[in-house]
Protein backbone atom coordinates (compact mmCIF):
# COMPACT_ATOMS: atom_id res chain seq x y z
CA UNK A 1 0.00 0.00 0.00
CA UNK A 2 1.35 3.45 -0.94
CA UNK A 3 2.69 5.57 1.88
CA UNK A 4 0.86 8.77 2.75
CA UNK A 5 1.50 11.74 5.00
CA UNK A 6 -0.32 14.99 5.65
CA UNK A 7 1.23 18.43 6.02
CA UNK A 8 -0.83 21.12 7.76
CA UNK A 9 0.13 24.77 7.30
CA UNK A 10 -0.25 26.31 10.76
CA UNK A 11 2.46 28.98 11.13
CA UNK A 12 0.44 32.17 10.73
CA UNK A 13 -0.42 34.79 13.30
CA UNK A 14 -3.76 35.83 11.86
CA UNK A 15 -3.50 39.50 12.79
CA UNK A 16 -7.06 40.27 11.67
CA UNK A 17 -8.47 37.77 14.15
CA UNK A 18 -7.71 40.33 16.91
CA UNK A 19 -6.19 37.76 19.26
CA UNK A 20 -2.73 36.89 20.56
CA UNK A 21 -3.37 33.23 19.78
CA UNK A 22 -1.88 31.65 16.67
CA UNK A 23 -4.60 31.70 14.04
CA UNK A 24 -5.17 27.95 13.98
CA UNK A 25 -5.67 27.92 17.77
CA UNK A 26 -8.67 30.25 17.62
CA UNK A 27 -11.71 28.33 18.94
CA UNK A 28 -14.50 27.20 16.64
CA UNK A 29 -17.48 25.77 18.55
CA UNK A 30 -15.27 25.44 21.61
CA UNK A 31 -12.31 23.70 19.93
CA UNK A 32 -9.32 25.13 18.11
CA UNK A 33 -9.75 25.23 14.32
CA UNK A 34 -6.65 23.07 13.96
CA UNK A 35 -8.17 20.27 16.03
CA UNK A 36 -11.14 20.02 13.68
CA UNK A 37 -8.70 19.66 10.76
CA UNK A 38 -6.64 17.02 12.56
CA UNK A 39 -9.78 15.02 13.41
CA UNK A 40 -10.74 14.88 9.74
CA UNK A 41 -7.23 13.87 8.65
CA UNK A 42 -7.06 11.08 11.21
CA UNK A 43 -10.52 9.86 10.14
CA UNK A 44 -9.23 9.85 6.55
CA UNK A 45 -6.53 7.41 7.63
CA UNK A 46 -3.49 9.61 8.11
CA UNK A 47 -1.22 8.34 10.87
CA UNK A 48 1.67 10.66 10.05
CA UNK A 49 0.97 14.39 10.17
CA UNK A 50 3.51 17.21 9.93
CA UNK A 51 2.51 20.59 11.36
CA UNK A 52 4.27 23.65 9.94
CA UNK A 53 4.43 25.98 12.92
CA UNK A 54 5.84 29.46 13.52
CA UNK A 55 4.02 32.10 15.51
CA UNK A 56 2.80 30.79 18.88
CA UNK A 57 4.39 27.42 18.23
CA UNK A 58 4.42 26.37 21.88
CA UNK A 59 0.66 26.90 22.09
CA UNK A 60 0.22 24.50 19.17
CA UNK A 61 2.70 21.94 20.52
CA UNK A 62 0.84 21.94 23.82
CA UNK A 63 -2.53 21.63 22.08
CA UNK A 64 -1.61 18.37 20.35
CA UNK A 65 0.84 16.82 22.81
CA UNK A 66 -1.63 14.27 24.18
CA UNK A 67 -2.96 13.02 20.85
CA UNK A 68 -2.38 9.30 20.45
CA UNK A 69 -4.27 8.79 17.17
CA UNK A 70 -1.44 9.96 14.88
CA UNK A 71 2.30 10.55 14.80
CA UNK A 72 2.50 14.34 14.84
CA UNK A 73 5.80 15.95 13.84
CA UNK A 74 6.78 19.59 13.60
CA UNK A 75 8.62 21.77 11.10
CA UNK A 76 9.42 25.40 11.88
CA UNK A 77 8.71 28.26 9.49
CA UNK A 78 10.59 31.12 11.14
CA UNK A 79 9.47 33.70 8.57
CA UNK A 80 6.22 33.48 6.63
CA UNK A 81 7.43 33.75 3.03
CA UNK A 82 4.47 32.04 1.40
CA UNK A 83 2.83 28.65 1.15
CA UNK A 84 5.55 27.05 -1.02
CA UNK A 85 8.14 28.19 1.52
CA UNK A 86 5.98 26.65 4.27
CA UNK A 87 5.92 23.26 2.56
CA UNK A 88 9.66 23.47 1.85
CA UNK A 89 10.17 23.75 5.63
CA UNK A 90 8.84 20.18 5.87
CA UNK A 91 11.61 18.81 3.66
CA UNK A 92 13.97 17.83 6.50
CA UNK A 93 11.13 15.97 8.25
CA UNK A 94 10.01 14.17 5.08
CA UNK A 95 13.50 13.72 3.63
CA UNK A 96 13.25 9.92 3.51
CA UNK A 97 9.55 9.81 2.70
CA UNK A 98 8.38 8.32 -0.60
CA UNK A 99 4.68 8.57 -1.25
CA UNK A 100 1.71 10.92 -1.41
CA UNK A 101 1.69 14.12 0.61
CA UNK A 102 -1.64 15.83 1.26
CA UNK A 103 -1.19 19.53 2.05
CA UNK A 104 -3.96 21.50 3.73
CA UNK A 105 -4.45 24.55 5.95
CA UNK A 106 -4.97 24.52 9.69
CA UNK A 107 -7.53 27.33 9.47
CA UNK A 108 -9.87 25.48 7.08
CA UNK A 109 -11.92 23.24 9.38
CA UNK A 110 -14.87 22.74 7.02
CA UNK A 111 -13.26 20.18 4.69
CA UNK A 112 -14.98 16.87 5.37
CA UNK A 113 -13.25 13.56 5.93
CA UNK A 114 -15.04 12.24 2.85
CA UNK A 115 -13.65 15.08 0.73
CA UNK A 116 -10.08 14.41 1.86
CA UNK A 117 -10.67 10.75 1.04
CA UNK A 118 -12.07 11.54 -2.43
CA UNK A 119 -9.07 13.80 -3.16
CA UNK A 120 -6.61 11.05 -2.19
CA UNK A 121 -8.48 8.37 -4.14
CA UNK A 122 -8.73 10.46 -7.32
CA UNK A 123 -5.05 11.40 -7.09
CA UNK A 124 -4.04 7.75 -6.85
CA UNK A 125 -6.49 6.42 -9.45
CA UNK A 126 -5.42 8.96 -12.08
CA UNK A 127 -1.70 8.60 -11.32
CA UNK A 128 -1.35 12.37 -10.90
CA UNK A 129 1.79 14.24 -9.99
CA UNK A 130 -0.49 16.75 -8.26
CA UNK A 131 -4.20 17.09 -7.58
CA UNK A 132 -5.83 20.36 -6.51
CA UNK A 133 -9.02 20.57 -4.47
CA UNK A 134 -11.23 23.28 -5.97
CA UNK A 135 -14.53 24.92 -5.17
CA UNK A 136 -16.96 26.95 -7.29
CA UNK A 137 -17.96 30.04 -5.31
CA UNK A 138 -20.74 32.55 -5.92
CA UNK A 139 -18.37 35.26 -4.70
CA UNK A 140 -14.77 34.20 -5.36
CA UNK A 141 -13.25 37.48 -4.16
CA UNK A 142 -10.00 36.90 -2.30
CA UNK A 143 -9.38 33.40 -3.66
CA UNK A 144 -6.93 32.12 -6.25
CA UNK A 145 -8.59 31.13 -9.55
CA UNK A 146 -8.12 27.95 -11.55
CA UNK A 147 -7.30 28.70 -15.19
CA UNK A 148 -8.12 25.86 -17.56
CA UNK A 149 -7.23 25.17 -21.18
CA UNK A 150 -9.98 24.81 -23.83
CA UNK A 151 -9.95 21.02 -23.27
CA UNK A 152 -10.68 21.55 -19.57
CA UNK A 153 -7.27 20.58 -18.21
CA UNK A 154 -5.66 22.79 -15.57
CA UNK A 155 -3.10 25.29 -16.82
CA UNK A 156 -2.27 27.29 -13.70
CA UNK A 157 -3.64 28.83 -10.53
CA UNK A 158 -3.57 32.62 -10.28
CA UNK A 159 -3.79 34.50 -6.99
CA UNK A 160 -6.38 37.27 -7.08
CA UNK A 161 -3.81 40.05 -6.57
CA UNK A 162 -1.96 38.84 -9.66
CA UNK A 163 -5.07 38.22 -11.78
CA UNK A 164 -6.30 40.33 -14.67
CA UNK A 165 -9.96 41.30 -15.02
CA UNK A 166 -10.86 38.25 -17.13
CA UNK A 167 -9.29 35.85 -14.66
CA UNK A 168 -11.11 37.50 -11.77
CA UNK A 169 -14.41 36.63 -13.47
CA UNK A 170 -13.67 32.92 -13.01
CA UNK A 171 -15.54 31.32 -10.13
CA UNK A 172 -13.58 28.10 -9.73
CA UNK A 173 -11.24 28.71 -6.82
CA UNK A 174 -8.31 27.09 -5.10
CA UNK A 175 -9.12 25.63 -1.67
CA UNK A 176 -5.47 25.59 -0.60
CA UNK A 177 -5.53 21.79 -0.36
CA UNK A 178 -3.49 19.53 -2.64
CA UNK A 179 -1.94 16.11 -3.13
CA UNK A 180 1.66 15.86 -4.32
CA UNK A 181 4.20 13.09 -4.71
CA UNK A 182 7.29 13.12 -2.52
CA UNK A 183 10.20 13.54 -3.02
CA UNK A 184 9.44 15.11 -6.42
CA UNK A 185 7.41 18.00 -4.98
CA UNK A 186 10.51 19.31 -3.19
CA UNK A 187 12.37 19.45 -6.52
CA UNK A 188 9.49 21.48 -7.94
CA UNK A 189 9.37 23.82 -4.93
CA UNK A 190 13.00 24.77 -5.54
CA UNK A 191 11.94 26.22 -8.94
CA UNK A 192 9.27 28.57 -7.54
CA UNK A 193 10.18 32.25 -7.42
CA UNK A 194 8.69 35.37 -5.81
CA UNK A 195 7.80 37.16 -9.05
CA UNK A 196 4.33 38.20 -7.89
CA UNK A 197 2.60 41.14 -6.23
CA UNK A 198 3.02 39.74 -2.71
CA UNK A 199 6.67 38.79 -3.16
CA UNK A 200 5.98 35.31 -1.78
CA UNK A 201 6.69 31.73 -2.78
CA UNK A 202 3.27 30.47 -3.90
CA UNK A 203 2.52 26.76 -3.57
CA UNK A 204 -0.08 26.92 -6.38
CA UNK A 205 2.81 27.70 -8.77
CA UNK A 206 3.88 24.07 -8.36
CA UNK A 207 0.88 23.04 -10.47
CA UNK A 208 1.94 25.23 -13.41
CA UNK A 209 5.51 23.90 -13.26
CA UNK A 210 4.29 20.31 -13.35
CA UNK A 211 1.93 21.10 -16.26
CA UNK A 212 4.87 22.56 -18.22
CA UNK A 213 6.77 19.33 -17.54
CA UNK A 214 3.85 17.40 -19.05
CA UNK A 215 3.08 15.76 -15.72
CA UNK A 216 -0.51 14.87 -14.84
CA UNK A 217 -2.18 17.54 -12.72
CA UNK A 218 -5.78 16.87 -11.78
CA UNK A 219 -8.59 18.70 -10.02
CA UNK A 220 -10.98 17.28 -7.43
CA UNK A 221 -14.08 19.12 -6.27
CA UNK A 222 -15.37 19.93 -2.81
CA UNK A 223 -18.77 18.51 -1.88
CA UNK A 224 -20.02 22.03 -1.33
CA UNK A 225 -18.53 25.50 -1.50
CA UNK A 226 -18.61 25.92 2.29
CA UNK A 227 -15.70 23.51 2.55
CA UNK A 228 -13.40 26.09 0.95
CA UNK A 229 -14.15 28.69 3.60
CA UNK A 230 -11.49 29.76 6.07
CA UNK A 231 -11.44 32.37 8.80
CA UNK A 232 -9.42 35.57 8.54
CA UNK A 233 -11.50 37.73 10.88
CA UNK A 234 -13.95 37.42 13.80
CA UNK A 235 -16.76 37.95 11.28
CA UNK A 236 -15.51 35.02 9.18
CA UNK A 237 -15.38 32.92 12.34
CA UNK A 238 -19.04 33.68 13.08
CA UNK A 239 -19.99 32.55 9.59
CA UNK A 240 -18.04 29.30 10.04
CA UNK A 241 -19.63 28.65 13.43
CA UNK A 242 -23.12 29.08 12.00
CA UNK A 243 -22.41 26.81 9.03
CA UNK A 244 -20.68 24.13 11.08
CA UNK A 245 -23.45 24.18 13.70
CA UNK A 246 -26.02 23.70 10.95
CA UNK A 247 -24.02 20.84 9.43
CA UNK A 248 -23.69 19.07 12.79
CA UNK A 249 -27.40 19.50 13.51
CA UNK A 250 -28.30 17.96 10.15
CA UNK A 251 -26.01 14.99 10.85
CA UNK A 252 -27.88 14.04 14.03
Amino acid sequence: MAQKAAVVLAAGKGTRMKTELPKVAVPLLGRAMLLHVLDHLVETGFTRIVLIIGYGREVIRDMVKDRKDAQIEFAIQEEQKGTAHALMCAKPVLDAFNGTVLVTCGDMPMIRTSTFRTLMEQHAKDGNAATVLSAVLENPTGYGRLVRSPDGSLLRIVEEKDADDETRKLRETNSGTYCFESPDIFRVLSQIDTNNKQGEYYLPDAAAILVKENKRVGVAFTQDADEALGANSPEDLQVLEAKLSRRLAQAI
